[in-house]
This record gives structure tokens, sequence and C-alpha cells, in this order.
């Protein structure tokens, strides 16, 4: 890669981790506010604190999460990537900060708010940076997605370890320094936003995107413009494309979001307590300090180690979209998801150390689809509204998709687990079959 390519790979790396980092770090604290609150007031309304709750406490910041990226992806293309990726960390920086001042679960809906608006721009923003300013996109597209694999993984460990010596609002508050930081080196990194940019050539590939191009697009200025280019892109294959986006998001948050409360029931899981792991004199020190101590949950660590493993994932994606057809590719790894769905629940029920390698199997094939389908989107839409793209693309992400958070805690709630799975194996087969279909298209 050349010096531009690599100022831009480097920014997109850090935000995006930064982002993924706060994303999957949040059902950390899911267990920890499921002890705690048993109650959540809405003004008269009072409403028992369960799965369910959470599930849509957690969607209403997810969902913002989504659908902020497609005003996200108008502003993109109207204002650049800099000035969004950098409101973006601030934001996040901002959210948990909140949070660690939050007396209750209302505030802490208000920290998820915040969190989600601010996280919104960043996909949006960052793939339209890497789409139009990279030269080798495949490759950028690749590391992009190691970082985020590695915020995914490590903001999670993070968390855990943190919380065996601290309350979890400590946590939360020191969480919020590592946004601000990276803001700070977002204004300060230099780049040509759009040095691989052809005129009139780049995206929309056998016609479907339509439209004229060129490297000084501005994008869409208008609501009539904004709905004339949509109507464009979805009278093409994009509609297809999004229905897949929309698939994988379902199966990524509802898979992920009660994943440490659901491994924590079985054989093998079960928290340990760490005075027992350690020298007496230590053990007796933490255990005054904490009431009895604190314990090790097998199933976090597990729920880290299967995140940061998608780095394999995210890297071998990165590189099959410059080598095979990517519709193909999509078939074949959301086929791969599917039949994992239906493995979860009997792997788990084997124990912790069988269910590591289903784990590391179940963490690459979850995170190989991604740059699949953004190398797709770039394919078939044209570089001057590729902001836009890429911001419908995360309303289906993570804007539908966070309503699979909302799916899974309800049926834990009103059904059982293997009902969940049988729904996200349906979600993966789905998706593969819409692969198959763009492929003989």
């Amino acid at each position: 890669m050349n010096r531009n390519d690599r100022s831009i790979v480097g920014l997109t790396m850090l935000a995006h981790g930064m982002v993924h980092t706060y994303e999957l770090s949040i059902p950390i604290f899911i267990p920890i506010w499921l002890a705690r609150f048993d109650v959540v007031s809405l003004g008269p309304v009072e409403l028992a604190v369960t799965s369910a709750t959470l599930g849509l406490l957690v969607t209403v910041g997810y969902g913002l999460f989504g659908l902020g990226a497609l005003p996200g992806g108008v502003l993109v293309d109207r204002v650049g990537s800099r000035r969004l990726i950098t409101a973006c960390l601030v934001g996040m920086s901002a959210s948990f900060l909140l949070l660690g001042l939050a007396p209750g679960l209302v505030a802490v809906t208000l920290a998820m708010v915040v969190w989600g608006v601010s996280a919104s721009v960043y996909h949006p923003a960052g793939l339209a940076l890497l789409s139009k300013g990279v030269e080798q996109r495949g490759t950028g597209f690749a590391y992009h997605g190691i970082a985020g694999n590695l915020g995914i993984g490590l903001g999670p460990l993070v968390t855990t370890v943190m919380l065996l010596f601290l309350d979890w609002q400590t946590v939360a508050a020191i969480l919020a320094a590592p946004a601000l930081l990276a803001a700070l080196y977002a204004l300060r990194a230099s780049f040509d936003e759009t040095a691989a940019v052809e005129p009139a050539t780049d995206g929309g590939e056998g016609g479907d995107a339509g439209g004229t191009d060129s490297k000084a697009a501005a994008g869409v200025g208008s609501l009539s413009e904004l709905l004339a280019e949509s109507r464009v892109l979805f009278t093409g294959s994009f509609a297809l494309v999004f229905l897949v986006v929309m698939l994988s998001g379902l199966y990524y948050r509802g898979v992920l979001t009660f994943m440490p409360e659901l491994l924590g029931g079985f054989s093998g899981f079960e928290p340990v307590a760490l005075a027992s792991l350690l020298p007496g004199g230590i053990a007796d020190v933490l255990s005054v300090a904490r009431d009895g101590g604190r314990t090790l949950s097998p199933a976090n660590y597990v729920y880290s180690g299967l995140l940061m493993i998608g780095v394999v994932g995210q890297y071998v994606g990165g590189k099959l979209t410059d080598r095979i057809p990517v519709e193909r590719g999509i078939a074949a790894s959301f086929g791969v998801l599917g039949v994992l769905a239906l493995l979860f629940l009997p792997a788990a029920s084997l124990g912790l150390v069988p269910f590591l390698a289903f784990g590391a199997v179940l963490g690459v094939a979850l995170f190989v689809v991604q740059p699949f389908y953004q190398a797709t989107v770039a394919e078939y839409t044209p570089a001057g509204t590729r902001g836009l793209s890429y911001g419908y693309t995360y309303l289906g992400v993570f804007g539908v998709g966070a309503l699979g958070g909302a799916i899974a805690g309800a049926v834990l709630t009103y059904a059982t687990p293997p009902v969940l799975f049988g729904v996200l194996a349906v979600f993966g087969f789905v998706a593969a079959a819409t692969g198959l279909v763009l492929a003989r298209r």
C-alpha cells in the first residue's frame, strides 16, 4: 500500500476498533444489570427487569447505531469522512462517561442512546473513506476488519478483567478515555479521501447502480435527490444485497447479545471464586474489599475469545474478496453460519473444552461474511453515493439487525434456547440462498 493508503487504513482501523470495543462490552454488563436491578420505572409504569426487558433496552442503543447510518451516509457524501469519524469518537467517549454516572436503567438507556447516535456514523464514513481513498481496496477492508475484531475481542476481555476489581460504573467511566484520545489523532491525520476514485468508472457493475460519477461528486443535496438516488439503488441488485446485510445483522446480534448469559447455564462454565485462585494474603484482601470476593466467569472469557478469533475470519474474508466472486462467498459463508446455529447448543452441552473448538469455528465464520458484503456494496454502487450506499448497508446490519437482540431476549424469556438457534439458522440459510440468486444474476 502507498502512503495515502496506509494513513487511511491506520485511522479507520483505530476508529473501527473503538466502535466495536464499546459495542461488544455492553453484553458483559447485562448479567450485572440483571442481578442489580429488579424493576425499571417509566413514570407511573414499572417493568420487571428480565432478559426481554434488557433485550429491548439494548435494542434502543443498537437500533440507533443502525438507524443513524443512513443520515450518516448522506452526511459523509456532503462533508467528508474525517469530521464524522472525529464526532463519532467524541460522542462515544461522552456516552460511556454518562454510563459511568448512571444511577439506574433509565439513565443507562439514555447513555445507550448517546452511544448509538454517535457510533452510527462510523461505518458509512469509514467504509466510504476506504472504498474511495485506498487503491488496494480488498486489503484495506481486511485490515479494517481485523482492527474491528481486535476491538470486539479486547473490549469484552478488558471489561471483564476490570470488573474483577472495580464496580461496573467505574469500569464504564474508564472506558470513556480511549475514544477521546483516538478523536485527537483523527484530527491530525493527513490523507486524500478520494485518491482511488476513477472518473465515471467506479462502482455499479453491469449498470446496476447507474448514475453519473466523478471524483468530485458531492453526493445527495436534497430530499428529492435522496429519494432519486435511493430509487436507483433499490431497483437494481442492491436490493438483494440489502436483504443479505439485514439477515447478517439479525444473526450477529441474535447470537452475541445473550451469549455470556446462555453459556453461564452450561456445565463447565460455572463461575469460579477469584479468591480460590490467588495466594491467601491477596485473597483475604480482595474478600474484605469486595464483600466475599469476586468470581471469574469462564463464559465471559470464552465469549471474548470467540470474538477475538474473528480476526482470522476478517482477514480471510478480505483476501477472498480479491480472489473469488463475492456472491459465491456470501452463499457459502452464510450457509456455514446456518449449520453452526443448529450445532451451537449440542456443542455447548459437551462442556468448556469441546466448545472452545466449536467457538473458534463460529468466531471465524461469523466475521468472514463482513468483507464479502462490504465489497459487494462497493461493486454494486457508484462512488458518488458510496456513503449513502454504506448508510443503507449499516441501517440494515445494525438498525434492522438490532432487532436480533430483542428477538433473542423475547425467545429466551417466553420460549427456549433451541427455538432461538432455530430462528438464527433460518437467517443464515435465507442469506445463503440470496447469495446464490446474486451469483446467478
